[in-house]
């Protein structure tokens, strides 16, 4: 049914997604997304009918390869439709983790000794670690380092950093731990002025709004589609005249045909196929509250976008508000959500008790949340916390809902 308002009905989002009425999750708000988010049915559904009729080797003649072949080839498709990119330019492989250090071992035979390669202490380390191994091939490795006080990387900074010998810049889209959507397209400008190439790590963004890859101008940018609302795997988009000249990381017979040369054994067949139930749910959300013009798959995404913005903030500005004004808490990050300029992710540590104790104190509430560092260990590191006791995080997203909110403030008054 389609409905003309633009506020996000949370009941029909919540009914797409079957774990809520499980048994083990329902009576518990969820406030882990950003290590891993819940799926929907469209997803299950995906992967089970590739299982049951078509878990052959694809691309053969009879139909049930056939099929298969197919469906592979329409998951990368819609994704690409869905950042505005093409087919050529995504490549879907185990994990971003995996999918930057393929990259960074086909960009180091164009790094020479004395080229600088700039990385951030504000990253998940999957987009430091992979450009700090550079330095075995001779490059310079710059930190772009947060400010202390504020959490927050400065443009200021970077351009100080920017030189002619510049190749590589990697950086977050957002962070996982401080939050902060980082002006992407301005960093993207500011590293081309330089000829150098520019890598966002778009992890923490994707599950809150597919990005827009060419309007940022970006080379090539990654994300998790286990935080999108799939199964355990990763994307990767490249700009395809940069893929094309990069040497290959697979069999040798592929020499060539790019991007299969940067993502060695290819992708999980099954769970590739599932993220067209992604495809699918997104395209059922944007039926459910807009009326089904035809537009294309990115307008539609930008709507979607929208919607699940002005829900995410109403969501999450409440316990950004109450952990700020909580004398015995220290919020790390911005303290409100404005037109985007931070994720629903709320990472604080308490003045007078451990990380461990707050979390322990949060699942006893039925809030599932942790402690930890979160592969973001420089980044705790410059803010002066404890990397082994971490700090609690509290990762939303859209189908979290007002009584979610609730909850997490009643059992933060009580700490």
């Amino acid at each position: 049914m389609n409905i003309s308002n633009t506020k996000l009905d949370i009941e029909f989002v919540r009914a797409q997604f079957p774990a809520f009425n499980e048994p083990l999750c329902k009576d518990w708000c969820f406030a882990e997304n950003a290590g891993g988010s819940y799926v929907p049915i469209h997803v299950i559904k995906k992967l089970n009918e590739f299982m049951r009729s078509t878990k052959v080797q694809p691309y053969a003649e009879y139909p049930m390869s056939k099929i298969a072949g197919e469906n592979m080839d329409k998951a990368t498709d819609f994704f690409a439709e869905m950042i505005n990119a093409t087919n050529k330019e995504i490549i879907i492989g185990g994990s971003t983790s995996i999918n930057l250090y393929v990259l960074s071992n086909a960009l180091k035979y164009s790094i020479k000794p004395g080229d600088e390669v700039i990385v951030t202490n504000q990253d998940h380390e999957a987009n430091i670690s992979p450009w700090r191994r550079l330095s075995e091939v001779g490059a310079i490795i710059k930190e772009w380092k947060i400010n202390p006080h504020t959490a927050e990387l400065e443009i200021e900074d970077l351009e100080s950093l920017l030189n002619n010998k510049t190749k590589i810049v990697a950086v977050t889209h957002c962070s996982n731990i401080v939050g902060s959507v980082n002006d992407l397209k301005k960093i993207s400008e500011l590293v081309h002025k330089k000829n150098a190439i520019i890598i966002g790590d778009g992890v923490s963004y994707a599950p809150h709004g597919f990005p827009d890859v060419k309007d940022l101008g970006v080379d090539f940018y990654t994300f998790s589609l286990y935080k999108t609302f799939g199964p355990h795997l990763a994307l990767l988009y490249g700009k395809e005249d940069i893929l094309k000249k990069l040497p290959n990381q697979n069999h040798q017979f592929l020499d060539g045909s790019y991007p299969y040369t940067i993502n060695p054994g290819g992708p999980n067949h099954e769970e590739l196929v599932s993220l067209i139930g992604i495809y699918e749910y997104m395209i059922d959300l944007y039926s459910h509250h807009f009326d089904n013009e035809n537009k294309s798959t990115r307008k539609k995404i930008n709507k979607i976008n929208d919607l699940i913005s002005a829900h995410e903030e109403e969501i999450a500005n409440p316990i950004l508000e109450l952990i700020h004004n909580k004398e015995n808490l220290r919020l790390i990050g911005k303290n409100k959500i404005v037109n985007k300029n931070r994720a629903p992710t709320i990472s604080f540590t308490s003045m007078n008790k451990s990380s461990k104790e707050i979390s322990n104190f949060l699942v006893s509430e039925k809030i599932a949340t942790r402690n930890d560092n979160f592969y973001a260990w420089r980044c705790l590191k410059a803010l002066g916390i404890d990397t082994d006791d971490g700090l609690i995080r509290l990762s939303l997203t859209h189908y979290n809902s007002n009584e979610d909110t609730n909850l997490v403030i009643n059992a933060l008054k009580k700490i």
